[in-house]
């Protein structure tokens, strides 16, 4: 099999072939294909393609799947940040049951810097090291002077939407000096946590500790992180005239364009990366024989989306240095065996 062939996945009507099924990673079956570094450091490449406050996308190129999957569940389930874990309750008169309540609390991202606070272990007492504590305290009350026909909840009463911007820090030791450049708090102000009417109260107190989501969700620092194979659309024979327009309106704009060659109106394949490969040109029996959808088997486009606590940036850099330790704790363990192999030899 050719290496661009056994490079890539085919996308089928029916089906999808050329999928990997051989023993180790970036090996075929029934073929000898020796693994050399060399050759994997010059193919190994990582492309930034988008940056925002919130959002990275980069391409990851010249590794298995087991890889990309590797970084994909460390940027969800092993990076450490703060989230609040306990939720010490005074009064809660609300409709929200106790339970509810402290649920939703700790599902709000907290903005603070995790490399700042030690570990809190079992049994260990809360320090001004290795937690945070915030305050909510909240009475619903009428606005006095307000039309009896007035029906706006908001017009009507005081603090009645309880939000993330009602929850305070109460800083301990000596923490209001050390994040005095970058206050703690909720991520965002207007996250909606429940909602009182005249009468009703919420007292509580709210630690935060470092943690990871392989834990508990809260602690996960991205809202999604996800990766696809690079699609590749290989136009067999030349489509023209009013069958380029349609084999257009088959893939999402911008993927396919028609351009005007020697007077002949052609379809050609501008940027493959918008395509979802939806196969819905394999059901039009006039392409039939003229198109093949593939996917390059190595070409992982990675979105990650941060929930504010980390910059996406950081987070890949984080990720990647996490999979690093684990390869070199696995090597160490590897080398180790060998070695008590060869004694008992």
């Amino acid at each position: 099999m050719a290496l661009e062939d056994r490079n890539r996945v085919v996308i089928l009507e029916d089906r999808v072939e050329n999928i990997s099924g051989a023993d180790f990673p970036m090996g075929f079956d029934g073929e000898d294909v020796p693994f050399h570094l060399e050759d994997f450091r010059d193919g190994l490449d990582i492309k930034i393609i988008r940056v925002t406050p919130t959002d990275i996308e980069f391409d990851l190129i010249g590794v298995d799947a087991s890889i990309a999957n590797a970084l994909r569940r460390i940027l969800i389930a092993e990076i450490p940040t703060m989230a609040i874990e306990k939720v010490y309750m005074i009064n809660n008169t609300g409709i929200m049951q106790d339970e509810v309540l402290a649920h939703r609390l700790g599902l709000i991202p907290i903005l603070a810097d995790p490399n700042e606070f030690q570990w809190k272990r079992p049994g260990d007492p809360p320090t001004d090291q290795n937690t945070i504590v915030f305050k909510l305290d909240v009475a619903c009350k009428r606005i006095p002077n307000v039309p009896e026909t007035e029906t706006d909840p908001k017009k009507k009463y005081e603090n009645s939407s309880i939000y993330s911007s009602h929850i305070l820090w109460d800083p301990k030791g000596d923490q209001e000096t050390r994040f005095a450049h970058s206050p703690v708090r909720p991520i965002h102000d207007d996250i909606l946590i429940t909602k009182l009417r005249p009468g009703q109260i919420i007292s509580c107190e709210l630690h935060c500790e470092k943690g990871v989501g392989k834990d508990h969700a809260k602690f996960s620092p991205v809202a999604t992180a996800s990766y696809r194979l690079l699609p590749d659309i290989q136009i067999l024979d030349d489509i023209t005239g009013e069958d380029a327009e349609f084999f257009c309106s088959c893939f999402p704009p911008g993927v396919v364009s028609v351009v005007e060659e020697n007077g002949v109106r052609k379809a050609k394949i501008v940027n493959p990366r918008k395509d979802t490969v939806s196969r819905e040109v394999l059901r039009h029996k006039q392409f039939d024989g003229k198109v093949r959808l593939t996917r390059v088997r190595d070409h992982f486009i990675f979105n990650v989306e941060s929930t504010g606590t980390i910059s996406p940036e950081a987070l890949v850099s984080q990720a990647l240095d996490i999979l690093i330790e684990k390869c070199d704790i696995s090597k160490g363990a590897l080398e180790k065996a060998v070695k008590g192999n060869e004694e008992e030899e």
